[in-house]
């Protein structure tokens, strides 16, 4: 097809197409080359089986908040996957006339068909993402405007300019066409039976060089913009989080020179990593209570600032010159941003390609509250009261069973056969409705004749807030002391009624093993094979075996809020409703962000202790979706949650509206 000279100039297009896009690729390699160590190939027929599902059906895209988005990118992936086949397919038709991948085969035959479906597809997609960025322009997508419009015209012109070769070569070789349906329709309204077969060969040349120019310079353009998550974002998919979304890395006090992050290169290759992946689509953004609520955090827009200082600081962070770069909070990220986070987790659970925005917003802290002593005012108190009562309110450790007067509960170490540890909590302690929570709790317990314990003056806070505040020392602090406490009395299950104490617990604690210092291997052994249950579980167990019989139904309309921490990180979801359908005799009503969509309540992430001083309080965003649900209850499963929703039914004067945890509705009932 091509002459000799012809043959020479495409093979220098082709180095110099391949010159132009890894340049850049290994500019970007090597900055994630720099980040520190991070284990992420545990499990690697899993994670390629996972990671291959999630890419090539599109499971990554198709989540329920944006269907219709997630079929327009179905419509550009696999669009795309045709056209990379076919560049391959017109580069070696270049030194080899004629050449075709799959010949006169049968799949050939319907690979032309599907190249021309794929064609419209396309056109679809660009369409639908055009007039979602340019015209309804909704804030998740007003970012890199430029960059979306070059991507849009590249997909149109690899589109058109195929059609146009498409045409010229069913007319110059017209037994290709197949079932090339469109081709041979372009054909007939371009009327090229009435060229000339000089004309004909001429323009299937033409076609040929345009196609392939345009399909070359879109891919060297490819990793300066946004569609560089085609690459990144696979890659994100293979290493993506293992576990529970809630669960924290527990930090090497002991053997650490840097505590936290406080710059780029303190993270790791794989919150470099995340940083490219990013498909700058927002849809952690939309899900983000903060922006939701005027706060100046956009989980987007963490990712998308992180990217570009590292490529502006690629001398610094490739040449291992930290003192060059400037601190994260200075020069790239705002205490606003850094301090509003409820660590709610919605933006990790929608992101398509599994970024992890929350570790890289607590390591921010850690390093603000442990090397800079720089955090909100109002947590000088809260680490006070830590540090000295073991609670966030700073009341008396010496009171933290006085809860269990007139209650038939017992200490752990007086009950030598006891089923469970009953893990009261700081609320459950100290707060006065959370003393209500934990009474009823011990009231089922006894009703289904499981025998349990506590702490008492021995429990000290699980360290959850001081973790998500930053300041990791305080949390293995209280956490150590907890865990000699659990050795000393061989606990080996643990009922919890707070899910952040649950989260804690069940995911972290078992880190802390491999971290703490003169912890035997027996006690390691102990500490990660620890079971640990929330009371819903329970609750529910109880409830089906029959060991708890509920009364009749209530009469009465209720609806669910779901604790971040315990339906988006941990994925119980099921268990709490299963009990309320039986609690009102039949369905319960749903807000409209529920289960592992839930709106947060503002309470995460240890902001149950600042002040809320940006933008709507959060909990009142949540209370207006009760209040649109017209129910005379709330039902819910965290004594944060129920702090809040309480507050914000106050502030809008709704207090007949009565918020109850399901331990307390349950034990009203049996």
């Amino acid at each position: 097809m091509l002459s000799t000279v012809g043959k020479i100039i495409f093979t220098l297009v082709i180095l110099a197409t391949a010159a132009a896009f890894l340049l850049p690729v290994w500019r970007r390699l090597r900055i994630i080359m720099s980040g520190q160590p991070d284990s992420r190939f545990t499990k690697p027929l899993k994670r390629i089986w996972e990671g291959l599902t999630k890419i090539l059906f599109q499971r990554c895209t198709l989540k329920n908040e944006r269907i219709w988005t997630g079929f327009m990118h179905i419509f550009i992936f696999y669009s795309a996957l045709t056209f990379d086949t076919m560049t391959v397919n017109h580069t070696l038709e270049g030194f080899f006339p004629g050449f075709h991948l799959f010949g006169d085969t049968k799949f050939g035959l319907f690979f032309s068909l599907w190249v021309d479906c794929m064609a419209v597809a396309v056109m679809i997609g660009v369409v639908f993402f055009a007039v979602r960025r340019f015209i309804i322009r909704p804030k998740a997508y007003r970012t890199t405007l430029l960059d979306s419009a070059v991507i849009y015209l590249f997909l149109t012109a690899v589109t058109l300019s195929y059609l146009y070769f498409e045409v010229f070569a069913i007319a110059h070789h017209p037994e290709t066409a197949g079932l090339s349906w469109l081709g041979v329709a372009l054909g007939g309204w371009l009327n090229t039976s009435a060229l000339s077969a000089a004309a004909v060969s001429s323009y299937f040349l033409i076609s040929w060089w345009l196609h392939i120019l345009v399909v070359f310079g879109f891919i060297a353009y490819v990793p300066y913009s946004k569609y560089f998550h085609m690459f990144a974002g696979s890659v994100n998919m293979f290493v993506r989080k293992g576990g529970p979304l809630g669960e924290l890395k527990s930090m090497d006090l002991e053997n650490s020179d840097v505590f936290g992050i406080e710059k780029a290169m303190d993270y790791s290759w794989k919150d470099l990593l995340d940083s490219f992946a990013c498909m700058e689509c927002g849809r952690c953004q939309d899900v983000c209570p903060a922006f939701a609520t005027d706060k100046p955090l956009s989980p987007k827009m963490i990712i998308f600032n992180l990217k570009n200082h590292l490529l502006d600081g690629y001398k610094a962070v490739t040449g291992g010159r930290r003192e060059d770069l400037n601190n994260l909070m200075d020069g790239v990220f705002t205490e606003g941003e850094m301090w509003t986070c409820t660590t709610c987790g919605a933006c990790m659970h929608v992101c398509p390609v599994e970024i992890e925005h929350i570790p890289k917003i607590i390591g921010v802290r850690q390093s603000q509250v442990l090397m800079e002593s720089k955090f909100p005012q109002e947590l000088n108190t809260f680490f006070r009261n830590m540090e000295t009562n073991s609670n966030p309110w700073g009341m008396g450790f010496a009171d933290r069973a006085a809860w269990t007067e007139g209650q038939n509960v017992n200490l752990y170490k007086d009950v030598p056969d006891a089923e469970y540890l009953f893990w009261v909590g700081c609320a459950g302690s100290f707060d006065e409705e959370g003393k209500k929570i934990a009474a009823a709790m011990a009231s089922l317990l006894n009703k289904a004749g499981i025998t349990f314990g506590i702490l008492g003056t021995e429990e000290k806070c699980c360290g959850d807030s001081a973790k998500r505040l930053g300041n990791e020392y305080l949390f293995q602090m209280q956490a150590a002391e907890n865990i000699a406490a659990f050795m000393r009395y061989g606990v080996k299950n643990i009922i919890t009624t707070c899910p952040h104490g649950y989260n804690t617990l069940k995911n972290e604690y078992p880190q802390l093993a491999d971290v703490l210092p003169d912890l035997s291997a027996e006690d390691k052994s102990a500490v990660k094979g620890m079971k640990v249950v929330h009371h819903v579980q329970l609750l529910k167990e109880l409830i089906d075996a029959g060991r708890l019989t509920l009364k009749e139904p209530l009469k009465t309309s209720i609806t669910y809020h779901d604790s971040c921490y315990l339906g988006r990180h941990n994925g119980i979801v099921r268990e709490p409703r299963d009990i309320l359908k039986k609690v009102v005799g039949g369905n319960i009503r749903e807000l409209p962000d529920n289960r592992e969509h839930s709106f947060c309540c503002g309470a995460g992430g240890g902001l149950m202790w600042t002040e809320e001083s940006l933008g709507t309080r959060i909990n009142h965003t949540r209370t207006d979706q009760v209040l649109a649900s017209q129910v005379e209850a709330v039902a819910t499963s965290c004594p944060f949650c129920q702090t809040m929703l309480q507050d914000g039914l106050k502030d809008k004067g709704n207090e007949d509206i009565k918020v109850r945890d399901i331990a307390q509705i349950v034990d009203e009932l049996t």
